[in-house]
C-alpha cells in the first residue's frame, strides 16, 4: 500500500517582514532627505511691470553643505533645466557643524551664475564662520552680486524693479538696518515694485513684514522638517513646536512672503515628508 508523505511547509523566519519594513523605511528616509522636488510657484501683482511679467526665477535655500550627484551636478541641472531669468541664494549654503570649506559655497555660486543673474544673502551658518568677508569675495569673484544690506536695480524688457538683499541679523553688530535700506530703496524706486531677499523666515511678521517690500523671499525654516497632514510643519530650526511662515506663500500686515522649505539639513536634523525643494518661481502681471 503506497503511502504519501506530507510535504513540510517552510515557515518563513519572523524576522524576514522586519528586515523589510526596516530596508523600506531606510529607502524612505533616503528618499525624503536626498530626492530634489521642483516646485513651481506663480506670484501675481498689478503693480509688477509688464518688463517683468513671466519672469522665472529659481531659489536656492540653506543647502548646509548637501551634495546632489557628484559635484552637485544632479542639482546644477535641475537648475539649467528651468531656463531661469534669475537666480537667488537665500542663504546657510555652509554649515557650522559641518564646517563646510568656501569652496563648496563658491563652485554653487559659480555654476549658478553660468546659468543666469546669481544673488546672495548670507543666512546665520554663514557667520558662524571666521571667514565671512573672504567668502563674499569668493562669490563675487565667481560671479554672484552678493547684497549685503544693499540693493540692485534690474531691467528686462524695458520694466525696471528694484533687489534688495540683507545680512542676516547674526551679521555685524554695525551693520545697516533693515529699516535703513529699505528707506534707501522706497527712495530710489519712488513707489515703484521691489523685492526683499532675508534669510530669516520669522523674522517675516515681526520686522520684514514693515519694510514695505512688495516680496520678502525667505528660507531658514525647512519646511518645519517633519510635514504631516494639515500642518505648517511640525518642529522648527529653534525647536520650537507647529512653527509657521515654513513653506510657501503668507501674508501678514497685506505684505507678501514666500518661504523655501529648502535642500539640506543642519547638523543631526532630518526631514520627514518634507523633500529638498527646488523653487522656480514666476513673476505674473496681474
Amino acid at each position: 500500500m503506497a503511502t504519501h508523505r506530507r510535504r513540510r511547509r517552510r515557515r518563513v523566519p519572523r524576522i524576514v517582514p522586519f528586515l523589510l519594513l526596516a530596508i523600506c523605511g531606510v529607502l524612505f528616509f533616503r528618499w525624503s532627505n536626498r530626492s530634489l522636488q521642483i516646485e513651481a510657484f506663480t506670484y501675481a501683482s498689478p503693480r509688477l511691470p509688464e518688463g517683468f511679467d513671466g519672469c522665472t526665477i529659481v531659489q536656492l535655500s540653506d543647502l548646509h553643505g548637501a551634495s546632489f550627484g557628484e559635484d552637485n551636478a544632479e542639482l546644477i541641472a535641475a537648475v539649467a533645466a528651468q531656463d531661469p531669468d534669475l537666480i537667488f541664494l537665500t542663504g546657510d549654503i555652509q554649515d557650522r557643524y559641518r564646517k563646510t570649506p568656501a569652496s563648496y559655497t563658491a563652485a554653487i555660486g559659480r555654476a549658478m551664475a553660468g546659468i543666469a543673474p546669481t544673488y546672495f544673502v548670507t543666512g546665520n551658518h554663514e557667520w558662524a564662520f571666521p571667514d565671512v568677508r573672504e567668502l563674499k569675495r569668493a562669490l563675487k569673484d565667481a560671479g554672484v552680486t552678493v547684497l549685503t544690506n544693499e540693493f540692485v536695480a534690474l531691467e528686462r524688457n524695458g520694466g525696471v524693479i528694484f533687489l534688495a538683499g540683507i545680512d542676516d541679523p547674526n551679521g555685524f553688530a554695525d551693520q545697516k538696518s533693515p529699516e535703513a535700506l529699505a528707506e534707501e530703496v522706497k527712495a530710489a524706486a519712488d513707489g515703484g515694485f521691489w523685492m526683499l531677499l532675508a534669510h530669516r523666515n520669522n523674522y517675516f511678521e515681526k520686522q520684514y513684514s514693515g519694510l514695505g517690500a512688495d516680496l520678502v523671499i525667505s528660507g531658514h525654516g525647512h519646511g518645519g522638517l517633519i510635514r504631516l497632514p494639515f500642518t505648517d510643519g511640525l518642529i522648527s530650526v529653534e525647536r520650537t513646536l507647529f512653527p509657521s511662515y515654513t513653506a510657501g506663500f503668507y501674508q501678514f500686515n497685506g505684505r507678501d512672503v514666500f518661504v523655501s522649505r529648502g535642500l539640506g539639513n543642519s547638523g543631526p536634523s532630518f526631514r520627514l515628508f518634507n523633500r529638498p525643494q527646488l523653487v522656480t518661481l514666476t513673476l505674473e502681471k496681474e
